[in-house]
């Protein structure tokens, strides 16, 4: 898939997969995550699409997993000096602000990027929630939004209130990117995701089936509403000078 990415001039984010919650406190742990993460850079580190090396996934923090994780930042950098070095952190929301997102997350002192997943809109409460949303960033380094979106299945058709429908999808991305372009430090994003994929996790019948529906094309190819909204901004993007034409 690296090569892939080579030959069609995509930028990659590579990552481990140590995610949600695991022995942190487990030496055996620690040295399987360092190797993995060494197997993937001595591997990789030669591939142009590679731009950025990832430790983690949504971990929540803690001691133990601010060390652990730390050790494979010092990994990475001591592996390849050349690239950033992040991990997809978690938010958080203030107690007295439903509507206040923090990202104060400990280990974001030591990466080079502060990168996050978002999901107001689908897992937190609905789209209209989204242009009331504050951001609080506790690290002065430029941001990356991980992962945003919400699932729809290809075909369904419904107001934009109604889950899964592709209005829904598409309401989200509509008021999620000016929502995220809000952040001062924003550099960048990744919708979650370009096609929809098998996931045993994901069983609602006649809904998911074994799919995650979050993808801005389902499972049959066909493109769905939200994919002209992101297209959109791209555009937007491309005509303000952003990117090349």
């Amino acid at each position: 898939m690296a090569q892939v990415a080579d030959e069609l001039g995509l930028l990659l984010w590579e990552e481990i997969p140590v995610y949600w919650t695991i022995q942190w406190e487990n030496p055996a742990t620690l040295q399987n995550a360092r190797q993995q993460l060494n197997d993937l850079i001595v591997r990789d580190h030669n591939r142009v699409s590679v731009i950025i090396w990832s430790v983690a996934n949504e971990t929540p923090p803690g001691e133990a997993r601010t060390n652990f994780l730390r050790q494979l930042v010092t990994d990475a950098r001591a592996l390849d000096g050349s690239r950033l070095v992040s991990a997809a952190m978690e938010v958080r929301t203030a107690p007295d602000n439903p509507h206040r997102k923090i990202v104060d997350d400990p280990l974001g002192e030591y990466t080079d990027i502060l990168s996050f997943n978002e999901y107001v809109g689908w897992y937190d409460g609905t789209p209209e929630s989204i242009p009331l949303v504050e951001w609080s960033l506790k690290y002065a380094k430029p941001v990356v939004i991980t992962e945003f979106g919400a699932d729809a299945l290809q075909g369904f058709h419904a107001d934009n209130l109604t889950r899964f429908s592709e209005e829904y999808q598409a309401d989200v991305y509509r008021k999620t990117v000016p929502m995220l372009r809000q952040i001062p430090q924003l550099r960048g994003m990744s919708p979650w995701i370009l096609c929809d994929f098998r996931s045993p996790r994901r069983l609602l019948p006649n809904v998911q089936d074994g799919w995650n529906r979050k993808g801005l094309i389902g499972e049959n190819g066909v493109k769905k509403e939200a994919f002209s909204v992101l297209a959109g901004f791209y555009a937007e993007l491309r005509d303000q000078g952003y990117v090349k034409k």
